[in-house]
């Protein structure tokens, strides 16, 4: 008999309490909170089959992936910010030690290992992997009734000399006044200029109508990466600045995230609207997608009813059609659409994904970034959503469990 996900998510929360943590306590004493998510972080991940053996660079054996993992998962768990911070609490910590892997002190790797495997598992993107592992197995039974879509601001200690923008545009003018040279010289000789080409950027579309004809990995190709500043305007209304970067979330119901991007600080949400909803539609099943003002572009409503889910999506003011001054008086000023009641009911849920984004900065490592490079970057802060997510499940397990 086919489970349904409420006896799924009842069943695993059974496993856990009656079964699983009582052994592990037997084995290596009473377990805190953050013992026992890190627990179910690695019963849950498949770290064995997804990290194999291998060599080092020098030819010796290299030291066990799948210890060093587990340490970079409690590192989120227990919101370290440095790596030097996680080396000392494995030095004193016996049974965190023993959960990832290692017996005694001595065997704990030096620090630069850390960071070499760091850097492997950045490169290989092995916390994206992971995650998704996660989300398939836990939600892909599951019908998710509203995924909201939300940004975050990622700051960072990284310095660039000038914005990606400024060097394209830099490009542009040497090749605009090169052309120009070029075509002088033509024009003394007395040739006849060519035709311009007829095929513009502008005449293939925006980004967003781009992606619409794209597959993912080219979306996603073709989003910046890079540090750079970001601005975002306040619920007060002020206009703030950071550098670093952006961190694009889609989050189910019950606060679980479900597929993630990371791009420049300076990437308008609606760049990544349709790689998200893309990448979450091949994982989980789902009806509403909740997303702000930030997201109203013709394309991507057309691209959420393509992939058959429903659209709710905070009307942008600029919808609103504007007549001109003298006829207000006989054509007032139409307002821009509004949600209808039940849409707007709905559209309450979209809080989830703010209080997603405050925990992953508050608990789980995010507010806190030292490394540099989009790549790092983007493991460190999946990390910390591959640890939230296993702790929003436990959560709906034990809820489940309970109700």
């Amino acid at each position: 008999m086919q489970l349904n996900p409420r006896q799924i998510v009842t069943q695993f929360a059974h496993i856990l309490q009656e079964e699983f943590f009582p052994l592990l306590e037997s084995a290596a004493g009473p377990l805190s909170g953050h013992l026992q998510l890190l627990a179910a972080a690695i019963a849950m991940t498949p770290l064995d089959g997804m990290i194999s053996a291998r060599r080092a660079s020098t030819g010796r054996p290299s030291k066990d992936r799948a210890a060093l993992a587990t340490a970079f998962i409690a590192k989120a768990i227990f919101n370290l910010s440095t790596t030097r911070s996680l080396i000392s609490r494995l030095e004193v910590d016996e049974a965190l030690r023993r959960y990832c892997g290692w017996a005694s002190r001595s065997a704990i790797p030096h620090e630069s290992k850390f960071s070499r495997a760091f850097a492997e598992f950045a490169e290989s993107e092995l916390p994206q992997q992971l995650h998704a592992a996660i989300v398939a197995s836990t939600q892909a039974q599951r019908l998710i009734g509203h995924v909201s879509r939300d940004s975050t601001a990622i700051a960072a200690r990284e310095r660039f000399p000038e914005t990606a923008k400024q060097k394209a545009a830099a490009r542009r003018a040497a090749r605009r006044e090169k052309k120009q040279a070029k075509q002088a010289r033509k024009n003394a000789r007395g040739e006849k200029p060519k035709p311009h080409p007829r095929a513009r950027a502008t005449d293939r579309g925006t980004r967003v109508e781009r992606q619409r004809r794209q597959t993912l990995s080219r979306m996603l190709k073709q989003l910046p990466t890079s540090c750079d500043i970001g601005t975002k305007i306040s619920s007060q209304g002020h206009r703030q600045y950071w550098r670093g970067y952006k961190l694009h979330l889609d989050v189910a119901d019950g606060q679980i995230p479900v597929s993630a991007v990371l791009t420049s600080a300076s990437v308008h949400d609606s760049q990544v609207a349709i790689p998200l909803m893309t990448m979450t539609s091949s994982r989980v099943t789902y009806l509403y997608e909740l997303m702000d003002s930030a997201y109203d572009a013709d394309s991507i409503h057309a691209h959420s009813r393509q992939l058959n889910h429903v659209p709710i999506v905070s009307p942008h003011p600029r919808r609103a059609v504007r007549t001109p001054a003298h006829l207000r008086a006989a054509f007032p000023v139409q307002q821009a659409p509004q949600l209808t009641e039940a849409e707007t009911e709905r559209f309450k849920l979209r809080t989830m994904s703010e209080r997603v984004n405050a925990r992953l900065k508050d608990e789980f490592g995010a507010g806190s970034i030292r490394v540099r490079g989009g790549a790092k970057v983007m493991a460190h802060l999946m990390f910390g959503v591959l640890a939230l997510t296993v702790d929003q499940w436990l959560r709906l397990a034990r809820h489940g469990s309970s109700g």
